[in-house]
């Protein structure tokens, strides 16, 4: 017990710390040098493109092979007023309800209709998209002219065929379309939102038509823009609110340049210039994402624009985006652009399906080593019994069944050790105050009786790595958001009735009732006996998911201590008769 106990002790202490000093990096990161200017930054300095506007968010056109994130002159942008609600196009699949302003086609809304923002009925649906001013995050796309060609940026009034879309019975797709056109040039834009029954993937398809006599030439573009969201409400225990630490910011993906990310603060020192072939560019947060996946045959410029400081809300504004390579359409001819836009769900077993590298936007940080094969293998579980908090159990008698023969041996000497403390009492009452001979004595009395004091320490240790797994696993991975198991409606936050942190203080008195605590002084005992409560204060505030595992370990031990201990007496009962 004196050694599992003290496990259980260092593996709660070094978890505290561990939060501690995450929360520490959190809220005081190092702040790295500022890099020397890329070249692609001089040559845009030395450009004759202007490098800022009356809309800095949106681009330059550029060529196939030296796309910019440098801002368009004035001329190519619209009006910026905000577009009266009632002519707000909406759309919706099962899963998905978007918001759409025809000014450009921005996506302005973007609502997760399975997924509650609280666990209590009638709750709404989590908006992941949103712009209002405090919250402002949204999705543009639009195409830039080059060469004297004119072309519709996302701020360009286009005209929807409809204001409201749904999806019909029996029909697996929504379609919405919106209409620009350009009577000077003869030039029109068809733009096309695709939503599917089941999917969080949004199809964009711009088709320009050249009706005129001049070649039209320019590049799409599509953009993520959003303000810093506002900080998550303070804990008087930092360490145990997963939003103070979970990475909020954009992330970007290449097939050479692998999983980067670009925190807020970052935008301007460490400004993203990247040609990418296969990539993405993306938003990411605690259990959501949004990205745009543009065509992967294509090269692509992955660019990024902090936009200063403007409006009520005097915030500014990020904007991470893909620029595609130059597009030319003789008069005459179509040409069409594509492109997809994640918005949804953090799903592991899905995600990663949408695009290479995009299941990298789940949050495991240092721990993704053991937090994705514990996923797995949860997932796999829940496969099997269709509820999270079974699997959890599950898993636990799975580690049992496999260290049985480890914790066999641990209580067999523990069952041992118990049956010396007359013994030991007799050592420490010979020896006084000699520790050193005392503590001699004893190893040599363990030794002649074959005795492994330490025979405790392997399975305890196994839990240091399961604890952080788990940890990570439960507040992180959006399909533990909102599980519900038994009493407990959200495994992953704490269990709301302290059920189950008072369970697992009984479990550990259980354990010190049949374990001897020989060898201790007395202040070391009262420490041990106070154990059980200081336990249970840790666990009230730990994801119930966690306390469910240790609650159902420190079961399945206590009931293998109870049983190993019961033989051993019985069999020296029978030596003795």
């Amino acid at each position: 017990m004196i050694n599992q106990t003290r496990t259980l002790l260092v593996v709660a202490l070094l978890a505290v710390a561990y939060l501690l000093w995450q929360a520490w990096q959190h809220d005081y990161p190092v702040v790295p040098p500022p890099a020397p200017p890329t070249s692609a930054q001089v040559v845009a300095a030395s450009s004759s493109v202007p490098q800022t506007s009356a809309v800095p968010s949106v681009p330059a056109a550029s060529s196939a092979s030296q796309a910019s994130s440098t801002t368009a002159p004035p001329t190519l942008v619209a009006s910026t007023e905000a577009t009266p609600e009632q002519d707000l196009v909406t759309a919706s699949n099962d899963v998905l309800k978007l918001t759409i302003d025809p000014r450009g086609g921005t996506i302005v809304g973007a609502a997760l209709l399975n997924y509650p923002q609280q666990v209590k009925r009638g709750s709404p649906p989590v908006q992941l998209l949103d712009d209002a001013d405090a919250t402002y995050y949204v999705a543009q796309d639009g195409l830039v002219g080059s060469n004297g060609s004119v072309a519709p940026n996302h701020l360009a009034e286009f005209t929807p065929q409809a204001t409201h879309y749904t999806l019909a019975p029996g029909k697996n797709q929504v379609v919405v379309t919106l209409d620009w056109k350009d009577a000077a040039s003869g030039v029109s834009v068809v733009k096309r939102y695709t939503l599917t029954r089941g999917s969080y993937v949004v199809q964009l398809s711009q088709q320009i038509d050249n009706h005129g006599s001049k070649t039209w030439s320019g590049n799409a573009y599509e953009q993520l823009d959003r303000v810093e969201p506002p900080p998550p409400p303070k804990h008087f225990l930092e360490f145990y609110n997963p939003d103070s630490y979970a990475y909020t910011g954009a992330a970007w993906y290449g097939p050479e340049a692998k999983f980067n990310e670009l925190k807020f603060g970052n935008f301007e020192k460490d400004a993203l210039h990247q040609s990418v072939t296969g990539g993405w560019i993306s938003m990411t947060q605690r259990f959501f994402v949004s990205a745009w996946i543009p065509d992967a045959k294509q090269a692509q410029q992955f660019g990024s624009v902090e936009v200063p400081a403007a409006g009520a809300n005097g915030k500014p504004r990020y904007v991470i985006r893909t620029i595609g390579p130059g597009i030319e359409v003789a008069p005459g001819a179509t040409a069409t652009s594509d492109a997809r836009l994640y918005v949804g769900p953090n799903l592991q077993n899905q995600i990663g399906k949408i695009a290479p590298g995009l299941n990298l936007t789940i949050d495991y940080g240092k721990m993704t080593l053991i937090a994705e094969p514990m996923f797995k293998l949860l997932s796999f579980l829940h496969g099997l019994v269709r509820n999270w908090g079974l699997a959890i159990v599950v898993l636990v008698l799975l580690i049992q069944a496999a260290t049985w023969k480890l914790t066999e041996a641990q209580y067999k000497s523990g069952a041992r050790m118990r049956k010396l403390q007359p013994r030991m009492k007799a050592l420490k009452e010979r020896f006084g105050d000699d520790k050193q001979k005392y503590q001699q004595a004893m190893m040599e009395l363990y030794k002649k009786e074959k005795v492994n004091p330490m025979a405790g320490c392997l399975p305890n240790l196994i839990t240091l790595p399961i604890f952080f797994a788990l940890y990570y696993v439960l507040i992180f991975s959006v399909e533990l958001r909102h599980a519900s198991f038994l009493w407990i409606h959200d495994l992953s936050a704490a269990d709301p009735y302290f059920i189950l942190p008072i369970l697992y203080a009984l479990t550990m008195l259980g354990t010190q009732f049949l374990t001897p605590m020989q060898g201790m002084d007395p202040t070391q005992a009262r420490i041990m006996k106070a154990m059980p409560v200081l336990f249970a204060v840790l666990f009230f505030f730990f994801p119930a998911g966690l306390t469910l595992y240790y609650v159902v370990r420190g079961i399945c031990m206590l009931s293998q201590q109870w049983y190993i201990t019961r033989k051993i007496d019985r069999a020296d009962a029978r030596a003795k008769a």
